[in-house]
């Protein structure tokens, strides 16, 4: 979505969209850990505050991932809040080197603001570090291969290492 950066005043304007993931699934091909939905539902309300510009809101939708332990694709439901802020660049009249106190903030240049790449960081964020179908996944045997949540391993039990032997068969009377 882009909006104008003119039509946005200091009262506070709610608009409600479909942000296209497909550009996020091209991103991500590579990694294989999340598949993305066509599009998330955006709610947004935006108003400028002095020069700057404020951006709060929600998105969801319905990812798939692939587990990191066992393989298995899942589908979950990723909702979340944010809230951004976008002063406007400084670059006008000096070189194009940030200073220490610009270094967090987040620019607009320009008579729009394209919010994709910004909904788009805000979706990355949201997304858990590792993909689990559930907390509790086994996931699979590094020998036989063996899927831990649905069947035992296969693999021949490994005897002990030797030198531990004498251990195993000491008794201590307390």
């Amino acid at each position: 979505m882009i909006i104008l950066v003119d039509q946005i005043t200091e009262s506070p304007k709610k608009v409600r969209f479909a942000e296209s993931m497909e550009e996020l699934n091209r991103v991500t091909e590579l990694a294989r850990d999340y598949r993305f939905p066509d599009s998330v539902d955006v709610d947004l309300i935006f108003y400028r505050s002095g020069s700057e510009i404020v951006f709060e809101g929600r998105f969801g939708g319905r990812l798939q991932g692939n587990c990191g332990r066992c393989l298995k694709s899942y589908f979950f439901a990723l909702e979340k809040r944010f809230s951004f802020v976008l002063t406007p660049e400084p670059f006008s009249g000096r070189s194009k080197e940030l200073n220490r106190d610009e270094l967090g903030l987040s620019f607009y240049s320009g008579q729009e603001i394209n919010l994709f790449p910004f909904i788009q960081e805000q979706v990355l964020l949201a997304l858990p570090t590792r993909p689990l179908c559930e907390e509790g996944c086994r996931g699979l045997c590094a020998g036989c291969g063996a899927d831990l949540n649905r069947e035992p391993c296969r693999c021949a039990a490994l005897p002990g290492d030797p030198r531990m032997a004498l251990f195993r068969n000491l008794k201590i009377n307390a």
